[in-house]
């Protein structure tokens, strides 16, 4: 059993519900200075201030919904601009229509008045400008944990270079330094890790997986049956069909030359020749 290392710590996810559980509330205090002409008095107070929070929780369900519905099937990786345009148009235009609703419902079972004109020529602009707020503090929560990721990645592939590749022997696992190893390849149907000291290791990963998770700088998937450290090998010839021949250096239980085929040629040159 082998693993280049194990996966690094995850930062905690955004949590939203108990922070907006607490702002919704305080905005609602800030919307009483900016919107209401008149604070109700006595038991009106408590009732108008409770009736609003409600809303507030209600609109901002909504959004919470949406946003999590375009995180999967529309996530900020892939049209950053689209995505911020089409995520801010949702969840306003769904955020102000559950306030204009729930506020014509309860003011047509509390009053025989109509919602009063300045609730659509004054409060809905309060409120867009809310939500614009809301989607700002999800938007800037997505990237601090992007930013969170890519540090633990660093971090981690920092302590991979340093640790070594480990794998299972006996009963332990070991750390074989990158330094150390002359390279992978597949014998029937296992694959196998071959030392600069001549130590073999079963691996239970394929040379497809190990290809995505070995330092790139350091290792090369020549083809199907070999990933070789750059320590290993000696040289390259060109031959025919735009086709290489890299030469290794002596390593019992390699080859002395490997074929490149003429497709994954450029790319072992690049990597070959760069410092």
């Amino acid at each position: 059993m082998a693993d280049v290392a194990a996966q690094p710590a995850r930062p905690d996810r955004f949590r939203d519900v108990p922070l907006f559980l607490v702002l919704i509330p305080l905005i609602n205090v800030l919307n009483y200075y900016l919107t209401y002409t008149n604070i109700p008095s006595g038991w009106r107070l408590p009732a108008t201030f409770l009736i609003d929070t409600l809303q507030g929780y209600a609109a901002w369900l909504i959004i919470r919904l949406l946003i999590q519905r375009l995180d999967e099937r529309f996530p900020y990786q892939q049209r950053f601009a689209r995505r911020i345009v089409l995520q801010c148009l949702l969840t306003s235009v769904a955020g102000v229509l559950v306030i204009a609703v729930s506020t014509e419902i309860i003011n047509f079972l509390a009053t025989d008045k109509p919602v009063p004109r300045t609730f659509y020529t004054h409060d809905i602009f309060i409120f867009f400008i809310w939500i614009l707020a809301v989607n700002g503090i999800y938007i800037g929560a997505h990237f601090y944990h992007q930013f969170q990721l890519a540090d633990l990645t660093k971090l981690e592939a920092l302590r991979i270079r340093q640790e070594g590749f480990r794998v299972r022997s006996g009963k332990q696992n070991v750390a074989v330094p990158f330094d150390e190893i002359a390279g992978f390849y597949v014998d029937d149907a296992y694959t196998m890790l071959l030392t600069s000291q001549q130590k073999r290791y079963v691996i239970d990963q394929s040379l497809d997986k190990l290809e995505e998770e070995l330092p790139s700088e350091w290792f090369f998937r020549l083809n199907r049956q070999f990933i070789l450290h750059r320590q290993t090998l000696a040289g390259f010839d060109r031959i025919e069909n735009g086709k290489l021949n890299v030469r290794l250096k002596s390593t019992p239980g390699f080859p002395q030359a490997i074929q490149v085929s003429r497709t994954k040629a450029p790319a072992f040159k690049k990597w070959f020749t760069a410092d």
